[in-house]
């Protein structure tokens, strides 16, 4: 969106620039406050848990998706060459953006927008290039990760209140939720073996089939990975590995914030937002990407899919309803990708989450090499595995 500001609506460019500057000067220190009593829990040892609390219930009431639209235009709007820079190293000094990364004169980004997606320059994200671990597909925050096991498996939240992958990826999902509390548990009947394995499986007739059974490959876990992304930090999704990206589904949803308070604040919080998931295959199974919007990120844009929008005000909030849903061409093959190829952009912070198969044989066992909290950067490895041969 491009305004005439020499034709009548001069106005438009310094009061857009000082509500922005006023914005991020209160968000600035809100957020120092908040991070400094985060920081502070964490030393102690202190793991926060689930509590609702009045500001949760109050945020329901607003129209954030309205709020986010608005925001949304007024990051379109372009900004003068000359006031560029100020309002870029603002939003640096105010949510700790490395500028030095960038690939672009500051003078070149021509609204907010642009600045948010921003490109890195070359060799800013190396991928690490072992065959045998996946990476992170962003930059940001570990929240959490872990082995789910079994039907109905659940995703911690915080402490206190989890949720279920299968509500996260959608019911017609081809999750595979394969039992795998011990690899000795092979010698279970092969009769039984395959009818637990049925009643594990929700396919999709829509979508394409991903079958996996014991006999045809190596033992796998079902593992997660969520990953929060700060307003500041570098904000495109990368593929994680090699791999097929066969189904999207696009799920309208509330845009709660997704800051650390709010996930100990609101229920079923990444459930509810908008979300955009992708499903596919890589060499060890199933693989699922889970891009979440959040508070003033109505946008969630997808490079494989160019043509979709999210946060439509045509779309009325019917949770009851199905995502939309779709197939990538050629059937079976859909779109491939490879470990630290583009895949989309938020239009600000937000949240990602993984969840994949991986081996757990005894001799080839996938094992995550990050901790909760640690600072990932795009690339970098989130677990390994071994080759068995």
């Amino acid at each position: 969106m491009v305004f005439n500001f020499y034709a009548g609506n001069s106005f438009l460019v310094p009061g857009a620039t000082v509500a922005t500057i006023l914005m991020l000067g209160a968000l600035h220190a809100r957020r120092l406050y908040e991070d400094k009593k985060i920081e502070e829990a964490r030393e102690k040892g202190v793991e926060l848990e689930f509590h609702p609390d009045v500001k949760a219930s109050f945020l329901r009431l607003l129209p954030l998706r309205s709020i986010s639209r608005f925001w949304g235009s007024l990051t379109d709007v372009e900004l003068p060459v000359w006031v560029r820079p100020y309002v870029y190293k603002a939003w640096a000094r105010a949510f700790h953006s490395n500028l030095a990364e960038v690939q672009l004169p500051l003078e070149e980004y021509a609204s907010l927008r642009e600045f948010f997606v921003r490109k890195l320059k070359e060799g800013m994200r190396p991928v690490d290039s072992d065959p045998y671990c996946l990476v992170s597909p962003v930059d940001g925050t570990v929240l959490r990760f872990g082995e789910l096991r079994g039907a109905g498996a659940m995703i911690e939240q915080v402490k206190g209140f989890s949720y279920s992958a299968s509500s996260l990826l959608g019911a017609s999902s081809s999750l595979p939720m394969i039992a795998t509390e011990d690899a000795n548990e092979e010698s279970i009947g092969e009769e039984k073996t395959m009818e637990e394995q049925k009643s594990w499986w929700r396919i999709s007739l829509a979508s394409p089939k991903v079958r996996d059974t014991l006999k045809s490959r190596p033992l796998k876990g079902l593992f997660y990975c969520v990953i929060y992304l700060k307003p500041g930090d570098y904000h495109r999704i990368h593929s994680p590995v090699d791999w097929n990206v066969l189904v999207r589904r696009h799920f309208t949803g509330h845009l709660f914030p997704m800051n650390e308070r709010a996930t100990r604040t609101f229920r079923n919080l990444y459930v509810e937002n908008e979300r955009v998931v992708v499903e596919g295959q890589w060499q060890e199974g199933y693989m699922a990407m889970a891009a979440i919007g959040a508070t003033n990120i109505g946008s969630i844009e997808l490079f494989i899919e160019p043509s979709l929008r999210t946060n439509n005000p045509q779309k009325k909030l019917i949770h009851s309803e199905p995502p939309e849903e779709r197939e990538y061409e050629p059937k079976g093959v859909g779109v491939m990708l490879k470990k630290g190829d583009e895949l989309g952009a938020f239009n600000m912070g937000s949240t990602v989450v993984l969840v994949f198969q991986a081996p757990i044989s005894h001799s080839n066992e996938f094992q995550f090499c990050i901790k909760r909290g640690d600072r990932v950067r795009m690339g970098e490895a989130l677990g390994r595995w071994h080759d068995d041969e």
